[in-house]
């Protein structure tokens, strides 16, 4: 088992940079957010609750349907900058070097 992982002689690990510092904000970003977005619908309601729109009931549902749609468009985004975000700190970790493989019809040099 010692002998799976490899690192390559030499391999300088690039420094961590916003990678990291972005992963670490994406779990307050998704609450902060999620609760702005629901900011709307609480409003909505509260304007047919104490009557300050003309509108009739099914206002709010309408409203709650644009803010669920954009609650989930919002975890989307933040999904794909938390897989870019893993993808860029994996990728500057250490090097490793697989076993040779030596090929048989190789041109000699």
């Amino acid at each position: 088992m010692a002998g799976l992982f490899n690192k390559l002689p030499g391999f300088q690990q690039t420094p961590a940079g916003a990678e990291r510092v972005t992963l670490r904000r994406l779990p307050r970003i998704a609450w902060i957010g999620t609760l702005l977005l629901m900011v709307p619908s609480l409003l909505a309601r509260l304007a047919i609750w104490f009557e300050f729109s003309s509108e009739g009931p099914g206002m709010p549902g309408m409203v709650d349907i644009y803010v669920i749609s954009l609650i989930i468009l919002h975890w989307t985004v933040l999904l794909t900058v938390g897989i870019y975000a893993f993808i860029v700190l994996a990728m500057k970790g250490p090097a490793y070097v697989a076993d040779p493989y030596p090929m048989n019809d190789a041109d000699e040099i």
